[in-house]
């Protein structure tokens, strides 16, 4: 369409024009990695007017409306921008789980003030969020979630406990589930709260991985005092909202699937270590399955490319988020698996400049984690026998 392809020329120029050198290398740290937040330190200016350009733009959230911080695109101009983004190298300016979950939650359930108040600063990067949902005995089984909220005379009184509460000592502001009715069903009584971490009453305590890094804490709630301006939707019916948040969670978590790796095909970095014989991949075996995982790689893209479409054409995604969560998780686990495989003995180097710290080690040994977090993989599973397939219970 001709509109489609003059918009494409024009995001090209501004991209080639604004888009700063270093922020089209491959990161090659956790640092590079944008985040956002009241006390977020920029990695470099580069890295700072990146997301100033982009945000002045509305392109951090560019399906989002003009008035929430984004630029009111289509999905087709956004799809563009995403892949002249990718064309270029571009680095995305900001990660954030207000983007990918707490965002479309309110732009569904939040009241006018909470859209007008929130959005806009997760679009601009000001505000970093973390999610409240698991508990140490509420996982998988989140709606027996335990964390009160008593209500008073203008605030709820939060006491209890979350865990796995990814970058908690980072966070300024926090989404969170808790139980303000007790007796009857266990997802009634459940409401969402919003509130920032620095509210008195609030502390974080980091957890240890085997990778010897971690992203996760446990969060302690004592006696602390939210705004009842803070309840996203109605009392005791935010099993709705979080259901609806989850899916936009699992969409994320299997986006890990499709994750580059430092920018560079697998199949270069595995020739890197292990050399090439008539201009191809030395290790017949190997080249295989960097092959088949391609392949993959390319159908579920196709297919998260079709579940957006119908999720377009039909408000949301539903039970499919468990499959895009399932495969994208197993594809990023095989993704690093290929990337051992490839790097031999020095895959295991732990520390040292020369592996970045073990890098490619400890990012293997975290991707065990993607079959758990947001929903096992056994329970995506049995939602996608029960509401996609139709078949009985057992």
């Amino acid at each position: 369409m001709p509109d489609l392809d003059d918009w494409r020329a024009e995001v090209r120029t501004w991209l080639e024009t604004n888009c700063p050198p270093l922020m089209r290398r491959p990161p090659t740290s956790e640092a590079d990695f944008c985040w956002g937040g009241r006390r977020w330190q920029f990695a470099s200016e580069q890295q700072r007017l990146w997301l100033e350009r982009m945000a002045a733009r509305g392109w951090t959230v560019p399906q989002w409306p003009t008035e929430y911080g984004g630029a009111g695109l289509s999905r087709e101009k956004a799809d563009i921008l995403r892949d002249e983004m990718a064309k270029l190298g571009c680095r995305a300016p900001l990660h954030s789980f207000g983007i990918w979950m707490l965002g479309p939650a309110l732009l569904k359930y939040g009241s006018e003030a909470q859209r007008r108040e929130h959005l806009p600063k997760i679009a601009r990067g000001e505000i970093r969020w973390c999610q409240g949902y698991s508990e140490p005995n509420a996982g998988s089984d989140l709606a027996s979630l335990q964390t009160r909220a008593e209500e008073r005379d203008g605030y709820f009184v939060v006491n209890g406990q979350k865990i796995w509460t990814s970058y908690a000592d980072h966070a300024d502001w926090i989404f969170c589930l808790v139980r303000t009715a007790v007796g009857g069903k266990q997802h009634a009584g459940i409401s969402f709260l919003l509130f920032d971490m620095e509210t008195p009453g609030v502390s974080t305590a980091p957890i240890a991985l085997i990778s010897g890094k971690s992203p996760f804490c446990q969060t302690y709630f004592h006696d602390v005092k939210v705004p009842k301006d803070n309840l996203v939707g109605e009392l005791n019916r935010g099993w709705e909202i979080a259901k609806y948040l989850l899916t936009h969670e699992r969409e994320m978590i299997g986006g890990m699937g499709l994750s580059q790796t430092f920018g560079r095909p697998l199949g270069a970095l595995a020739a890197d270590t292990i050399g090439r014989h008539n201009g191809v991949l030395a290790d017949p075996l190997l080249r295989a399955k960097i092959a088949e995982f391609e392949i993959d790689g390319w159908c579920f893209l196709l297919t998260m490319r079709r579940c957006a479409d119908m999720a377009a054409a039909g408000g949301g995604l539903g039970p499919y988020s468990s499959l895009l969560k399932y495969y994208g998780a197993e594809l990023n686990k095989r993704r690093l698996e290929l990337l051992m495989d490839a790097g031999g003995s020095d895959a295991l180097e732990w520390e040292g400049a020369r592996s970045q710290d073990g890098k490619t080690a400890r990012e293997w040994l975290r991707s065990k984690a993607n079959s758990i977090e947001g929903g096992t993989s056994e329970i995506q599973l049995n939602i996608l026998a029960k509401r996609v397939l139709g078949l009985p219970n057992v």
